[in-house]
């Protein structure tokens, strides 16, 4: 069996989607399939292309064992629509250049990662090529997200996208979705064949959370990730003295608000928020392991977004000072594994760290219901093995929509 992902988002670089998909593409090698990986020069998330990358338009190499073909693309982090917008189209436009490959590889499933949402339509033309089955990954809703985080308004280029995306939908062979309300929203535009393919964390990374009693003044919150619009770090440094709360906030990250909020903590000083810079994936069990909780905020509800800190996380034993809603929200509330405040709700979340800091009993409650919660719904190798077997199972009962 042979399968080729489509991602501009891969190895080396660090994030979500980069970790989900380098665990899917070497899981699926371990349970024995041909795996290709075509995408970008790597980037993310200083939006500058990597030195050892730069001057370099098309190259191929190994990452961690996968064979991956890389194109270039205009490199940008920035909040600003029209960078945004080039910097996806021009790797849509440029990875059309590994048609010869794909051709010659054939894949049985061709595996595309969107969004961009131009990717996929990318994906789908090459999948015709190489006369393979498109599997079309949802792991943002396009355009919606963009429209709920103030990237582009309902208009005529709204209008367009969302019927390019209804379309990709209904002509997948295969969409898979990172949660129930992608899921959802996937079946409810047309998608005829679904998929939940959770982001999961590697739980075996993690070693099993030991009890910590609190006997520091200040109780050591992290937060690692990227530091972006839809996070809201710099309101959040902003709006909460961490120092006040007997608290300190550890930073981990890369992003277009960092430069903010550097700037930020110099003329403000003294608030117990200390800035780090960006880990490498392979550091995050142990890092993690210093950490009394773990914050993960959210500026608004984004549709379908569960951050899959939480999964790292609770897999790491750390309650979960959640501040944001929807389906992130309900996973942590109805598993007790954290304490939620709605998004820029500052009041809350200062109430949720002082009741997570006093209490030690709670604290390792949530600890333990966490990694429960890791090891048997959210364990990535079971979950990589899972959407294996219902691959083959597909191919080998026949199970393909006319094109």
């Amino acid at each position: 069996m042979k399968i080729l992902i489509l991602t501009q988002y891969f190895s080396p670089e660090t994030g979500a989607p980069q970790n989900r998909l380098l665990e899917l593409a070497k899981g699926f090698k371990k349970l024995g399939w041909e795996v290709t990986v075509v995408t970008a020069v790597p980037n993310y998330p200083r939006g500058k292309i990597f030195d050892d990358y730069r001057g370099i338009f098309k190259t191929e190499e190994k990452a961690e064992g996968i064979w991956a073909l890389r194109y270039w693309l205009f490199a940008s982090n920035s909040a600003k629509t029209i960078p945004r917008i080039f910097s996806m189209l021009s790797f849509s436009m440029t990875c059309l250049l590994s048609y010869p490959f794909v051709r010659k590889f054939r894949p049985d499933f061709f595996f595309v990662e969107s969004p961009p949402l131009t990717l996929a339509l990318s994906g789908r033309i090459l999948s015709r090529f190489a006369k393979s089955k498109l599997i079309m990954n949802v792991s943002d809703v396009w355009p919606l997200s963009a429209k709920e985080l103030g990237y582009i308004n309902e208009g005529f280029l709204y209008r367009k996208l969302e019927k390019l995306e209804q379309s990709l939908y209904k002509k997948s062979f295969l969409c898979s979705g990172q949660s129930e309300e992608i899921v959802s929203h996937i079946k409810k535009s047309g998608g005829k064949n679904v998929y939940l393919f959770r982001n999961g964390v590697d739980v075996k990374r993690f070693e099993k959370p030991v009890i910590k009693l609190q006997n520091e003044n200040n109780i050591k919150i992290i937060y690692a990730g990227l530091i972006g619009v839809a996070q809201g770090i710099v309101d959040m440094a902003k709006n909460i003295n961490f120092k006040e709360l007997g608290a300190e906030l550890h930073i981990y990250g890369e992003g277009a608000e960092k430069i903010s909020l550097e700037n930020f903590l110099k003329e403000n000083p003294g608030r117990n928020i200390i800035l780090n810079s960006s880990i490498r994936r392979e550091e995050i069990p142990h890092l993690l392991s210093k950490f009394y909780c773990a914050l993960i905020p959210l500026v608004s509800n984004i549709y379908g977004a569960v951050p899959s800190k939480i999964y790292e996380a609770m897999a790491a034993g750390l309650p979960i000072l959640f501040s944001g809603a929807g389906e992130g929200a309900k996973i942590i509330s109805e598993s007790n594994t954290g304490l939620v405040s709605s998004p820029k709700d500052f009041e809350g979340l200062k109430k949720n760290i002082i009741e997570i800091k006093n209490s030690n009993e709670l604290r390792n409650k949530m600890s333990v219901n966490g990694r429960k919660l890791a090891e048997e719904r959210f364990d990535r190798n079971k979950l990589i093995e899972d959407f294996s077997n219902e691959l083959i199972k597909l191919k080998n009962q026949g199970q393909y929509p006319n094109e």
